[in-house]
């Protein structure tokens, strides 16, 4: 392959219009497919190539990024792209889909000599508009080296998940495990302040600042394994403290939604968990 790598886009909504947008500016350059001509057009007006279809713009693409809405889409283009894809190209699924998807179509690729990566992003719509995105792939490496420097025009992180396809797919879901939990933890503690007679609104406004400063769930995320921690670990003392802090925290806020008769099971499930899920669980005569 000679000359700058040249960049392919398929599905130019919400998510990946803003994320090639940014790939548009790109050396090599862009070239874009959607159904939605509106769609092309933006695109092609920030400075990209529009193709009249699959197979014209695997035939001029070296790097192929898929941002569509489900499996069954994401199969569809992948078939059409193998029309013409030659080998060595790398195709990136954006999309969140199963992992066995992303296995599925890995493999159906390596039989044309084409790499498919899965890589998943967060960060959402806005994200995507200031090129603030993460981006979690798995598979090769060396291709996943070969996409770092173009796809970092419109993701802030890239993150290499391991080494087999769907492992950016499983880190994804993981991650997502944890956003929508934590929506419907907030719904919970909506409830709460609003029977005891506090101004919501008021209250996002201060979890809003305070999880900036904090880091919010993220902030415990520091180890590298979920196992029970040694005393004589240096995570030790940190967890514990957490752990004393968050139960006594969690059994106050109980106590009220008991007084108000705010039903609160999260909360039950967070005071029964939490020092078992930090890797710190109470000890044999130890005071709770």
């Amino acid at each position: 392959m000679s000359g700058p790598t040249r960049l392919g886009y398929v599905g130019l909504g919400n998510i990946g219009g803003p994320m090639a947008a940014r790939l548009a500016k790109w050396p090599g350059g862009l070239r874009v497919y959607d159904l939605s001509a509106d769609a092309v057009a933006k695109l092609v007006d920030a400075g990209a190539t529009a193709a009249t279809s699959l197979a014209e713009l695997a035939g001029a693409a070296d790097i192929i990024g898929i941002c569509v809405l489900d499996d069954a889409q994401v199969r569809t283009v992948v078939t059409g792209l193998l029309e013409a894809s030659a080998p060595g190209t790398i195709i990136t699924v954006h999309s969140t889909i199963g992992p066995d998807t992303a296995v599925e179509l890995a493999g159906v690729c390596a039989e044309r000599g084409v790499a498919l990566l899965d890589a998943p992003i967060s960060g959402g719509a806005g994200g995507a508009e200031q090129g603030r995105l993460a981006m979690m792939v798995g598979g090769d490496r060396v291709a996943y080296e070969r996409i770092k420097e173009p796809f970092g025009l419109s993701a802030e992180m890239l993150v290499h998940a391991g080494p087999d396809v769907g492992a950016g797919t499983r880190m994804k879901l993981a991650r997502n495990l944890l956003h929508f939990i934590s929506f419907t933890a907030t719904t919970e503690a909506a409830r709460l302040a609003e029977a005891a007679g506090i101004d919501i609104a008021k209250l996002g406004k201060v979890v809003r600042h305070t999880d900036a400063i904090t880091g919010g769930a993220g902030a415990i995320m520091l180890r590298d394994n979920t196992a029970e921690i040694d005393p004589d670990d240096f995570w030790y003392g940190v967890f514990t403290h957490v752990r004393e802090l968050g139960e006594k925290d969690l059994s106050l806020a109980l106590e009220l939604g008991r007084q108000l008769e705010v039903d609160l099971p999260l909360g039950e499930i967070a005071l029964r968990d939490l020092a078992t899920g930090l890797g710190v669980p109470h000890r044999e005569g130890e005071d709770r």
